[in-house]
């Protein structure tokens, strides 16, 4: 018995890294699985179908079942076809993984029009592209089922020169905090992964070149947590955000001080007299920049 039997996954950027390592383990699962590449570069330009269709030849070496899907998430019409490849085949779907993305990173100073809205049409638009059409199946047929949106400590905590992925990825976690609240009518359970790990996107960023990687960074260890997330060991959770990577697996969560309530009409000054209470120790502060 596999913790996804009967189960029908998409797992959009599924083409290699992290993607190809959702479906490889919820296909050994049992789940049968939809593969979605586009088969671009980093940057977003081009396309090849073939990276899906060979991830979805070593699934079915192995024993799984799965189909690829080469549609572009950054478009409605492109979810609504990976969906389509979900039900044309499986005839439901139960799980949904929105792990593709795109890298343009640049300073602030430097990111161009284009590099800003490229990044957030891949990221934010495209898991709205993909979640919406699975969410009116799942609510329109009666059918619980599970989405993992893909968020990132650099939108969550900041990074330097990723203002536009780091924008993106901070407005999957709103996306993913408001579903969770709209999922509970229909039994939709809606997670957010905050993945770290060594792969085509992250090979060559600061600090990583020439260097061997963490081998709990890699994707098949990272893959591990998502499976928990989608499968119904973690059936009472929703609304949460997991951080996955060489450190373990770990819920990051927005937190608020007890503040200052003068409970009367108040000036700036008395804001700054009461700072102590408004904001957080500086060692908070430290802890979640770092982690």
């Amino acid at each position: 018995m596999g913790l996804l039997d009967g189960k029908v996954a998409i797992v959009t950027g599924a083409g290699g890294g992290l993607g190809e390592a959702y479906a490889k383990l919820f296909a050994k699962e049992g789940a049968k699985v939809v593969v979605n590449d586009l088969g671009g570069s980093r940057d977003g330009s081009g396309a090849d179908r073939s990276a899906a269709q060979k991830v979805v030849d070593e699934i079915r070496e192995a024993g799984g079942e799965a189909v690829a899907n080469g549609d572009d998430v950054s478009t409605l019409a492109g979810g609504e076809n990976i969906l389509k490849t979900a039900l044309d085949n499986y005839g439901q779907i139960d799980i949904l993984v929105c792990n593709a993305g795109i890298l343009r990173d640049k300073t602030f100073a430097n990111t161009s029009e284009a590099d800003w809205d490229l990044v957030v049409k891949v990221h934010l638009k495209g898991t709205y592209c993909c979640a919406w059409p699975v969410w009116k199946w799942m609510k329109e047929n009666n059918h619980p089922g599970v989405m993992v949106l893909t968020s990132s400590t650099s939108g969550l905590y900041g990074n330097f020169g990723q203002a536009n992925y780091g924008a993106a990825k901070a407005g999957i976690y709103g996306l993913m905090r408001v579903l969770s609240i709209e999922g509970r009518k229909y039994g939709i359970r809606v997670m957010g992964l905050a993945p770290g790990a060594f792969t085509r996107m992250t090979a060559d960023l600061p600090g990583r070149q020439g260097k061997e990687p963490d081998p709990m960074s890699l994707p098949e260890n990272i893959a591990p947590g998502v499976l928990y997330m989608v499968s119904d060991l973690a059936a009472d959770h929703s609304g949460k955000v997991l951080g996955v990577s060489s450190r373990g697996v770990r819920e990051i969560k927005m937190m608020q001080t007890d503040g200052f309530n003068p409970g009367k009409p108040y000036t700036a000054q008395d804001v700054a007299k009461n700072a102590d209470k408004v904001f957080f120790a500086d060692a908070t502060e430290r802890t979640a920049a770092s982690a």
